[in-house]
């Protein structure tokens, strides 16, 4: 049997764009993506703590180290920019796997989007 469970998390970053007249999908810093395990094109789902906006999309690599969080697209309608979000990958895995398997959890700086030491 497989589930889906959490697999990774990027803990509270502020959106720092929105931009309607896009295709879709959030623009991440690729090194925030790096650490929580994310690649480019994966679904995730995105939690915006200032709204209750719930919403899933794919994600685009951002520059490294740029602080980027940009919704695209129609998602750009549910959020605005400052807001501070949580973005949530899931992952399939065998049930007994699952039982031990440890998320990748990151938490940036809100007001850079950067993971300070």
């Amino acid at each position: 049997m497989h589930i889906q469970v959490f697999k990774s998390k990027i803990h509270r970053v502020s959106v720092t764009e929105a931009d309607l007249n896009y295709i879709g999908s959030i623009t991440i810093d690729e090194a925030l993506m790096e650490a929580a395990n994310l690649i480019e094109g994966e679904k995730v789902q995105i939690v915006n703590v200032n709204n209750g906006e719930r919403l899933e999309t794919y994600i685009i690599k951002g520059e490294r180290n740029s602080g980027v969080i940009c919704l695209n697209g129609p998602a750009a309608r549910r959020v605005a920019v400052g807001d501070i979000v949580i973005i949530i990958g899931y992952a399939y895995m065998d049930f007994e796997e699952a039982k031990n398997f440890k998320p990748s959890i990151v938490f940036p700086n809100p007001k850079t989007n950067r993971i300070e030491d």
